[in-house]
């Protein structure tokens, strides 16, 4: 969790850059990549650090955002081929929790390998699909957090951040995955008729 004086800029970064992906990811699919490679690279960095030591915290949350996005950037077929095997990852998460149960690792494997070569196979859908509910969902938790969302404060303080997980909200907040995909709906309608038009 990050300190106190830091949560207001980055929930404000985290809406930006929702709003960014959500409604024009196409056409910057390279600065989406770059934000959501900050994003994971600071979050995997700083989740290695204690929150009692803030400068280190902050120091690695940087570090790390900065390779991600580096990394993510400079291998645009592989963002792509990513992105699809996270879909094709989350798919089979999906399916399996509908029947109540954990995929075994192997399903899970093949979910994602199936949706890198979908992915690499239907570029612009895939990019077009993927950043308008990435970035539906990213808009979600930047409001929320600038809102001072209770049980977001409360998951966030606990560890138990259920807002990674847009089909598992927390108790009461059902609402969320409602407005997830009717955001996720209107930005892919948006990018196909407007911004990613004729590109």
């Amino acid at each position: 969790m990050l300190p106190a004086f830091l949560q207001t800029p980055a929930a404000l970064v985290l809406l930006a850059g929702g709003i960014i992906a959500c409604f024009a990811g196409y056409r910057v699919f390279r600065i989406v990549l770059g934000i959501y490679g900050f994003i994971l690279g600071a979050l995997f960095a700083s989740s290695a650090m204690g929150t009692e030591h803030t400068l280190w915290m902050i120091g690695a949350a940087l570090a790390g955002g900065i390779v991600g996005a580096l990394i993510l950037i400079a291998a645009y077929f592989v963002g792509v081929a990513l992105v699809g095997a996270g879909i094709g990852a989350l798919a089979a998460s999906l399916i399996w929790a509908a029947l109540g149960r954990e995929p075994h690792a192997a399903v899970v494997i093949i979910f994602a390998i199936a949706g890198a070569l979908g992915a690499l196979a239907l570029q612009r859908y895939v990019i077009v699909g993927a950043t308008a509910f990435g970035g539906a969902w990213t808009m979600i938790v930047g409001a929320l957090a600038l809102m001072g969302n209770r049980l977001a404060v409360d998951a966030a303080a606990r560890n138990n951040v259920w807002l990674a997980y847009p089909m598992h909200p927390a108790p009461g907040q059902q609402w969320v995955v409602v407005v997830w995909l009717v955001l996720g709906l209107v930005g892919t309608i948006v990018q196909l008729s407007v911004t990613a038009k004729g590109r």
